[in-house]
């Protein structure tokens, strides 16, 4: 395929809506109460303005300068990978990073308008567990649906960053590292074939 990352159309369009969807769902945060004895809420309160302005732009770019300083852009894009990220080559490791960057701000920049938030709760304090710290809350949209979203952070020094979220029971993460498997493995099981995908 010339310009597509996964060959089959109308599976790509449902898991692209899906990331982007999380996108703007993380444009919530500005309105929840938060104490400001809680770092984590804090961070994605922050997280939340930066994500408000890109779609208020509407700016692709303005999406991918935040999801490269509030993603774990590293991990995200190497679990993606699944059982070939030992062969991506590591002179490929930031073309990749930066193409699949680009991939969902795109996505996420042509879909987070179509979102209207109505408000948002923090529905408990972060809890944490093995794989790193969550935060928890419920979406309003203004046409009365609600989700419950639940955001996966990984502590980064002083701060965090975003390694995955959980919408409607599923998380996020796996989708990408389905979508990216799969085109890896049909065209010949090299990530480079992928590389070369995203950056064109």
């Amino acid at each position: 395929m010339a310009t597509q990352v996964a060959p089959h159309q109308a599976s790509l369009r449902r898991r692209h809506s899906l990331i982007a969807l999380v996108s703007a769902l993380s444009l919530v945060f500005l309105a929840a109460p938060a104490r400001a004895a809680e770092p984590a809420v804090e961070f994605m309160k922050q997280t939340a303005r930066e994500l408000i302005e890109a779609a208020r732009t509407g700016s692709q770019q303005d999406f991918i300068e935040v999801i490269q300083k509030r993603g774990h852009v590293p991990a995200i894009g190497l679990y993606a990978l699944g059982n070939y990220k030992l062969q991506l080559q590591p002179s490929d490791r930031n073309t990749y990073y930066g193409g699949m960057v680009r991939f969902i701000a795109r996505y996420a920049a042509a879909e987070a308008p179509k979102y209207a938030v109505s408000h948002a709760e923090i529905q408990s304090p972060p809890a944490r567990d093995d794989k790193g710290l969550y935060v928890d809350s419920r979406v309003h949209l203004e046409n009365g649906s609600v989700y419950e979203v639940r955001w996966l952070l990984t502590p980064q020094g002083n701060s965090f960053r975003i390694r995955d979220a959980q919408v409607l029971g599923f998380w996020m993460s796996p989708f990408l590292k389905n979508l990216f498997e799969n085109y890896i493995g049909e065209n010949g099981g090299n990530p480079q074939a992928l590389v070369i995908a995203l950056n064109r």
